[in-house]
């Protein structure tokens, strides 16, 4: 009996403290309990106090639990952390160390009201380049502008390193080949595109691939004309040799009406490069052409000028008779020229080379 009248007593006591102490007090459970002990003394009410209780418990029960647990040094579990209770200023971090989302392999979202992590720049970032630095893109070198330097002073040529090597109408080994090209035969070079060369072949443009080619340079002449005549000669690089072709001019300006660029044979093909480059005047034939022009020493020989060579059933005749072959000096012993079989670009042979007679500048 004693023991039920000491918890009405109890929860009589809680129930007043409600009743006669505001908010605040009741936040200092300690106080409240002694002067609300007292009050119930007096009333004696303990079975009306107790049926009221009940409902107050929940609220007035957490806090004296905690100031208790407290005043023990009991450690005490808080409440799982609400939505409510995350700070919008310090964000999750995402669990493994990442610096950027969705890199962990997981299907789990963010919550959606704590704000995502701000993506960091990654070790691959690169870096600005330095004052003063010629290189481009992170150190490569940009080599546009020693390309066109060279194109400025210097001749762009291809010598194929195959046999039978196909020459296309474009770029790529699905257009129609329209011409062969054999090993150690040379080309001017128009332009390079995707790994061919466009070059000049009898009179077309066509294509080979940068696999059977190999590039070789010649210094330009700085006279303008002497590069036009150059120029129109490698058009016809490939174009038959035939014996005593039609001329172009009768060499005094009076052409004639069947010419055709369809076959030449050497004093045709520097008489008609000459006129279409410089027009420029040439005889019809190479004893003719040989008194023509300014006399160049052999060791001041230039780009552009036209050596006059003998060959082997003209070698023991003498004056002009002897002069029997031309061809357009290119630069480092490398000629323009046709003989026997097409016109080509080639190096002096050194049986060539014995048959030298003079050479003329006529530009």
């Amino acid at each position: 009996m004693a023991q039920i009248k000491r918890k009405s007593l109890i929860l009589s006591t809680i129930f007043l403290s409600r009743r006669y102490f505001p908010a605040e007090k009741r936040r200092k459970p300690c106080y409240n309990l002694s002067k609300t002990f007292r009050e119930a003394t007096r009333m004696k009410k303990t079975k009306n106090a107790a049926a009221l209780i009940l409902a107050a418990v929940m609220t007035i029960l957490p806090a004296y639990s905690l100031t208790a647990g407290n005043r023990i040094g009991r450690p005490l579990i808080s409440a799982p952390a609400t939505k409510e209770d995350i700070s919008e200023e310090t964000p999750e971090t995402p669990s493994g160390g990442n610096d950027t989302n969705d890199s962990s392999g997981t299907d789990a979202d963010p919550a959606p009201d704590t704000p995502p992590r701000p993506d960091e720049p990654d070790d691959n970032t690169p870096d600005e380049p330095s004052a003063g630095d010629d290189t481009n893109n992170g150190g490569t070198k940009d080599e546009s502008k020693d390309d066109e330097s060279q194109e400025e002073t210097e001749r762009l040529y291809i010598v194929c390193s195959g046999n039978g090597v196909n020459l296309r109408t474009g770029a790529g080994s699905g257009y129609k080949a329209a011409g062969t090209a054999q090993k150690d035969e040379s080309y001017a070079v128009l332009a390079k595109l995707n790994g061919w060369y466009c070059i000049y072949y009898r009179g077309k443009q066509l294509y080979i691939s940068a696999a059977y080619a190999k590039e070789f340079r010649l210094k330009k002449s700085e006279n303008a004309a002497i590069e036009a005549v150059l120029e129109a000669g490698y058009a016809l690089i490939g174009t038959p040799y035939v014996f005593g072709a039609v001329r172009l001019h009768d060499g005094k300006g009076n052409f004639y009406k069947n010419f055709t660029t369809n076959a030449f044979d050497c004093s045709s093909l520097t008489q008609y490069a000459f006129y279409k480059g410089a027009k420029k005047l040439l005889g019809t034939t190479t004893r003719i052409q040989v008194k023509e022009g300014k006399a160049v020493k052999r060791s001041e020989l230039q780009r552009g000028d036209c050596i006059y060579f003998t060959n082997a059933s003209r070698y023991y005749n003498t004056g002009v008779e002897r002069v029997g072959h031309v061809a357009i000096y290119l630069g480092d012993d490398y000629i323009l020229h046709t003989s026997s079989d097409y016109a080509r670009i080639e190096k002096l042979t050194a049986a060539r080379k014995k048959y030298y007679i003079e050479a003329r500048r006529f530009v």
